[in-house]
């Protein structure tokens, strides 16, 4: 769907435009109108244009014709009320093509947030797929459970899916540590595993209760 902006009728612009000049006391009540031709040729338009602009005025009341003399203006107290109603329209009009833009720019920014989100997901799914050593880390304070004792002992992987690469205290980084290495305070602890291998972790080391 794409906007489209009101377009009027050339002959209702020219009514819209003879009304207005009624009301601007440029054509006074009871006074004869140009030709058909005349009008035709101010406005730039066919005779049978400028007809139907005659026509549009004859049927609200605001001109009159008579036969064999011509058009003469009839009221402008109607010229009046039909452009006021005539721009209350257009602005209902308006509004609703402003309502209608609106929709079709917030659908397309909803289609772009979803192309967007799309690719991270896509994105991040690759990245664990190529990535998947890249490592989560957990700081062991003195409120760590498990403080002295080994990765053995533990059944770190059994318990929680996660394989411990590296251990760092201060300035010392050892690497791929054996079962013997033990948790320390103040250590980090780098490891690797799957999606739900950090909570499994965070739990295993501050269990909720201790949190609490």
């Amino acid at each position: 769907m794409t906007g489209k902006k009101l377009t009027v009728p050339r002959y209702q612009q020219i009514a819209v435009e003879l009304a207005q000049r009624i009301v601007d006391n440029r054509y006074h009540e009871g006074e004869k109108l140009h030709a058909r031709s005349t009008l035709a040729s101010n406005f730039n338009v066919s005779p049978e244009t400028a007809r139907k602009a005659i026509n549009v005025l004859v049927d609200l009341g605001i001109m009159e014709v008579r036969h064999g003399s011509g058009a003469y203006v009839a009221s402008r107290e109607k010229a009046q009320a039909f452009l006021a109603q005539y721009h209350d329209v257009s602005s209902i009009q308006e509004i609703k093509q402003d309502i209608l833009q609106s929709v079709e720019r917030q659908q397309q920014e909803l289609e772009n947030f979803s192309a967007l989100l799309d690719t991270l997901v896509n994105h991040t799914k690759r990245t664990k797929q190529t990535a998947p050593f890249l490592p989560y880390e957990i700081k062991l304070d003195k409120n760590a459970r498990h403080l002295n004792e080994s990765i053995g002992e533990l059944n770190i992987w059994q318990e929680t899916g996660a394989t411990v690469v590296a251990l760092q205290h201060d300035d010392r980084l050892l690497l791929s540590p054996g079962p013997y290495a033990k948790f320390e305070v103040g250590e980090t602890v780098f490891f690797v595993g799957e999606e739900l291998v950090f909570q499994r972790m965070e739990h295993f080391f501050y269990p909720r209760s201790d949190k609490d």
